[in-house]
């Protein structure tokens, strides 16, 4: 085995690893879900239509959805009183979509559940957890 297939079999099991952690268990998806009584990937919806109005259209893109199952989403949502529809000035034929203060509460619920370390991580020496945020920083500062 050459240095390169060594590297590569070392950063392919790394990979595992790091993915295994952060999708494996789905510890937080499972909390904020339960936490929240709706499904993730209304929370999903949530939380981007928190960040600022958008149109159904634009919704949908970053949900990776269609226009029909985003305007379902917005309708559940709506009804929970977490989100309202109003005119789209700049287009007659579609309305844009914000959160109301009970939805951007919600939101920021959910991050902070999302954003909560899981305790394997927070259970590391001090040294290793530097180590790790230093060697993330640069994995992240690099792009995928």
């Amino acid at each position: 085995m050459t240095a390169h297939d060594t590297h590569a079999a070392t950063a392919e099991r790394a990979w595992g690893q790091l993915r295994e952690i952060v999708l494996g268990g789905n510890e937080r998806r499972k909390e904020v879900v339960d936490a929240l009584g709706m499904s993730f990937f209304r929370i999903k919806a949530l939380r981007r239509i928190a960040r600022g109005p958008l149109t159904l259209r634009e919704l949908a893109e970053q949900l990776l959805t269609d226009r029909p199952y985003a305007t379902l989403v917005v309708d559940d949502l709506a009804g929970r009183g977490l989100v309202e529809r109003t005119a789209n000035p700049a287009d007659r034929r579609s309305k844009i979509v914000s959160a109301t203060p009970a939805g951007e509460e919600l939101a920021a619920r959910a991050e902070r559940i999302l954003g909560s370390p899981p305790p394997a991580l927070l259970a590391l020496p001090a040294e290793d957890l530097a180590a790790l945020e230093r060697i993330t920083s640069r994995l992240a500062s690099h792009g995928s």
